[in-house]
């Protein structure tokens, strides 16, 4: 039996007090980062792949279905604010089209052939990445997507929470955390869902890194979208340059971007970066 549909190990969960449920729920869930670091030479070894690509102008999708779907959307849909990169540079579909990332569409990922269909939607290249996302290895539409992407000469890569599963024999670089049954028998929504978008944030921070779209630690090129971020933006910008926050302020208002403020500042001043 695959760990992810292993018997839990807690029993009679519904005469359990609330206390001891969080408790417990928690006590699992601490096992998930140990299981993550376990496989950080894989992931490194996917990230390595993704990065010389993508400065080709190659694009990292996700597919995956259901929980695995959605997190693989919410991942790729977080890059370009947080980077200010191009929403096609990191893509997640779902089995089922949009509408599944709000209800389920039954049967959907049960079809072989139409991951592949939905990537050809956007165009590919043979710099592009397709990670598979499936906390069991065995869904249908991740399989036949990855293996539809490999055999047309497309990099690819999988996160799955079982060992040895048939989504993981169909890609070049594997990723294969298993944290162990889940606290509800076959419930991958939990540590497997976790574990998922552990290493999702860990590819996509990563990469966003090693492409350059952070200068020290901070999010330089990120969408100035609400008051937060302005502020955000404004206090990145006294932190670079030393400048009083009036006048980073009007620095970020006048060039747009953290990045193009501070670099504006410095050339300015004949001191460099």
């Amino acid at each position: 039996m695959n760990t992810t549909e292993s018997n839990s190990l807690h029993d009679n969960l519904e005469q359990m007090d609330i206390l001891s449920l969080l408790e417990k729920i928690n006590e699992e869930d601490k096992k998930v980062a140990f299981a993550v670091e376990k496989q950080i030479k894989e992931i490194e070894a996917l990230v390595e792949q993704i990065v010389p690509r993508m400065k080709k102008g190659g694009r990292l999708f996700y597919i995956g279905a259901g929980t695995s779907g959605r997190l693989g959307i919410l991942d790729a849909s977080e890059c370009p604010p947080t980077y200010g990169v191009p929403h096609d540079w990191v893509v997640g579909i779902i089995a089922g089209g949009d509408s599944a990332i709000r209800k389920a569409v039954e049967n959907a990922e049960d079809d072989p052939d139409q991951a592949w269909i939905d990537i050809q939607k956007f165009g590919f290249n043979k710099e592009d990445t397709v990670v598979g996302i499936a906390a069991s290895g065995s869904t249908p539409y991740v399989i036949g997507g990855v293996k539809a992407a490999r055999k047309a000469g497309l990099l690819t890569g999988c996160i799955t929470c079982n060992s040895d599963s048939p989504l993981s024999k169909e890609v070049q670089f594997p990723i294969q955390v298993v944290a162990g049954p889940e606290f509800v028998t076959g419930s991958t929504r939990m540590k497997a869902g976790t574990a998922q978008k552990l290493v999702l944030n860990m590819i996509s921070t990563t990469t966003m890194i090693k492409l350059g779209r952070v200068k020290g630690n901070k999010m330089v090129d990120m969408q100035l979208s609400n008051k937060k971020l302005v502020n955000r933006g404004i206090r990145m910008i006294m932190e670079s340059t030393g400048s009083p926050e009036n006048e980073a302020k009007d620095l970020l208002l006048k060039y747009g971007s953290v990045r193009a403020a501070v670099e504006a500042f410095f050339q300015k001043s004949g001191t460099g970066l």
